[in-house]
């Protein structure tokens, strides 16, 4: 791989920034990959009281975070996204809702695979809706792609955990219009949809919540899981993901669902099964092939 001065124009200050966009945006990705192992470590709390907190924790701080970088400017952010940031918006809070609801029916290793390929799902609506060209390469990456979600999905249709495999595609569904949206509408800013999209998933999942029976331990995991893991992430992110081309982005984030299934694997004993980790083999191999894809052409 090229220094980073050659990637970011062979100035030392340039290379400087470069590196910094790799470390906050790896971090970001490494703070989400914990999620599947807090969901596991939770006691009592049901996946609804799990959302509500979780999104309470990380609209709270995230309304901070941008009070922090706007002062009183935060009203004019909202307002600026307009119908297409409430479109966004919605589309995270159902994927952060579905990852809950996921990860309580089915492994980590399959959530996290199934909704990583976000990308190639995105790729193809954006050949559908905006007519953005998809090279052979990206076509294979996506064959390939749903040939390891089909492996995956069949072998959960075995172990009756199937449904929990759907609900975790609908998570990359959800990012992929999300992301169409977005390059449609480059305006968006995503601290504000998200912070939108948390107060969303909080009140739509309240009426089926128990917050108050919530135990201490939960409670603090919960904040944990809101306000670090959903939040500090994102802030990470909005910092370092402007320093880096959008290819080297998306390939840090490939860290998400690498090292998620490790965490629960090594410290609670939750082993993928062997056509997760073949099929989950393929879809991150496709994945990497996609993004490498685009290296290429940003640098040609």
């Amino acid at each position: 791989m090229p220094n980073d001065s050659a990637l970011t124009g062979a100035t030392p200050e340039a290379a400087q920034l470069h590196r910094r966009g790799l470390l906050l945006v790896a971090t970001a990705a490494l703070l989400w990959s914990s999620g599947g192992l807090i969901v596991r470590s939770l006691d009592s709390a049901d996946p609804m009281t799990t959302v509500f907190w979780r999104s309470v924790t990380a609209f709270v701080f995230l309304i901070g975070f941008m009070t922090m970088r706007e002062g009183r400017n935060v009203p004019r952010q909202f307002l600026r996204m307009g119908f297409p940031g409430i479109v966004v918006a919605l589309c995270y809070a159902l994927a952060s809702t579905a990852l809950i609801i996921a990860l309580d029916l089915t492994s980590v290793a399959n959530v996290l695979v199934i909704m990583s390929s976000a990308p190639l799902f995105s790729a193809l609506l954006a050949w559908l809706v905006l007519g953005e060209r998809i090279s052979a390469v990206s076509w294979l990456a996506v064959l390939a792609t749903l040939g390891g979600i089909t492996l995956m999905v069949s072998d959960s249709l075995g172990r009756g955990a199937i449904a929990g495999d759907l609900v975790a595609l609908t998570i990359a569904l959800s990012q992929a219009v999300a992301v169409v949206t977005i390059r449609r509408h480059r305006g968006i800013a995503m601290t504000p949809a998200m912070s939108l999209a948390t107060l969303i998933a909080a009140l739509a999942v309240l009426p089926f919540a128990s917050p108050l029976q919530t135990s201490l331990h939960d409670l603090a995991l919960l904040t944990v899981f809101g306000a670090g893991q959903l939040g500090l992430g994102l802030a990470l992110f909005a910092f370092g993901a402007p320093l880096l081309p959008a290819a080297q982005t998306a390939l840090l984030n490939v860290l998400e669902p690498i090292f998620g299934p490790i965490w629960v694997w090594l410290l609670i004993g939750e082993r993928p099964s062997q056509a997760a980790l073949i099929g989950g083999g393929i879809v991150l191999t496709a994945l990497l092939v996609h993004i490498g894809n685009g290296l290429r052409t940003a640098r040609a």
